[in-house]
């Protein structure tokens, strides 16, 4: 048995990505780990945008849009049979830090990435490239 490694950022192409990935387990009886990685807003003294309340935790908010994602897509049930990761970091580096060993890593053809995308390049592009494992693209 293995493991599948599935981005889930809570868009329709990553919620599609992680129910194409529960499939693929029940076929292979691997373990499906649902990855959500998130990263501080850039701010800073001179920007125009206020600093963060010291009462905000982006672990909590990542971990419950991810818990949210998983039982929307999946139900109750389905979703406690996913192992949840939420970390922190760029959502590439991250997927592929989480896939090394994996059997399979899983993501959408698109994500929430915006902007920020045309000008970086996106998750899936990347982890196609650098990734240790198959990867799978799930597009619409």
């Amino acid at each position: 048995m293995g493991r599948i490694v599935v981005g889930v950022d809570g868009s329709d192409a990553s919620i599609k990505a992680l129910r194409w990935a529960v499939r693929q387990a029940e076929l292979t009886g691997d373990t499906v780990e649902a990855v959500n990685s998130w990263e501080y807003p850039a701010t800073s003294w001179g920007s125009l945008m206020p600093g963060l309340p010291e009462d905000f935790d982006p672990q909590e908010v990542a971990t419950a849009a991810l818990t949210e994602a998983l039982e929307e897509a999946l139900g109750a049930e389905g979703a406690a049979a996913v192992e949840k990761v939420v970390v922190i970091g760029n959502p590439a580096l991250s997927l592929l830090e989480r896939s090394r060993g994996a059997n399979l890593l899983v993501v959408g053809a698109r994500g929430y990435s915006g902007f920020k995308a045309t000008l970086l390049g996106s998750v899936s592009l990347h982890v196609t490239q650098h990734a240790t494992c198959p990867v799978t693209v799930v597009r619409d």
